[in-house]
């Protein structure tokens, strides 16, 4: 199966107040976004990269990271949009004779070698998985932010992470279906999945070094997590 990546590198760091985006942060002495995209590099079953980033960060990814690393299967580095979701729908945009699309956080620098593989043996079965992992905390649900209104079963609760894997033509139709629904606030693409693709989609057991890096606590854990992923 032909199978491209789609990188996100389009975030603006709100929450991790810093000048540098989170996903060009220096981290063991690559910047973040690196990670994931020499990850991808390897992989005999990833054909192409598309790269999305913000419009005035192109020229940096094409110098500073995809030149400078030798990452030969980024065949394209597009802009972004304004929400995540428009950034995620014009990367599908680019890669339309695909058969298989990898969807993956550049701020999600810690993804290995056996996960990706077993994305992939999973969306041949299935058509549609996520990485995630079950939750280690008991979760508690609070309709105002000032008191508890219920407490979910733990054993029922994971925490998704991406990469997230689709067959092409189901991720395509589900999100263009969203956006002439006038969708807003989707926040993985999973979700766009569920609720437009009408196909289930299954929990592939993820990684609880496979962080997000969103806050400055992020980059303390981030720290000791790079030398293995170097």
């Amino acid at each position: 199966m032909d199978c491209t990546a789609i990188v996100l590198a389009a975030g603006n760091s709100r929450r991790l107040d810093a000048e540098t985006k989170k996903q060009y942060l220096d981290i063991g002495g690559m910047p973040v976004a690196a990670y994931s995209l020499r990850r991808f590099q390897r992989q005999e079953f990833i054909s192409r990269i598309v790269l999305v980033a913000g419009p005035e960060d192109i020229e940096y990814c094409q110098k500073q990271i995809v030149d400078r690393y030798g990452l030969t299967k980024v065949e394209q580095i597009i802009p972004g949009g304004r929400e995540r979701f428009d950034s995620v729908y014009a990367g599908l945009r680019a890669c339309a004779s695909t058969d298989v699309v990898f969807i993956h956080d550049g701020a999600r620098p810690f993804i290995s070698d056996e996960l990706l593989a077993a994305l992939y043996a999973d969306v041949v079965q299935y058509r549609a998985c996520i990485a995630a992992v079950p939750v280690k905390d008991t979760i508690k649900i609070s309709l105002d932010g000032a008191r508890i209104d219920r407490t979910p079963d733990r054993n029922s609760i994971w925490q998704a992470q991406t990469p997230q894997v689709f067959s092409y033509d189901l991720i395509r139709r589900a999100c263009r279906a969203a956006s002439q629904a006038g969708a807003y606030g989707i926040t993985d693409d999973a979700s766009c999945v569920e609720r437009y693709g009408n196909t289930p989609v299954h929990l592939t057991l993820g990684s609880y070094e496979n962080i997000k890096i969103t806050t400055p606590e992020d980059l303390a854990i981030a720290s000791v997590f790079a030398k293995k992923y170097i």
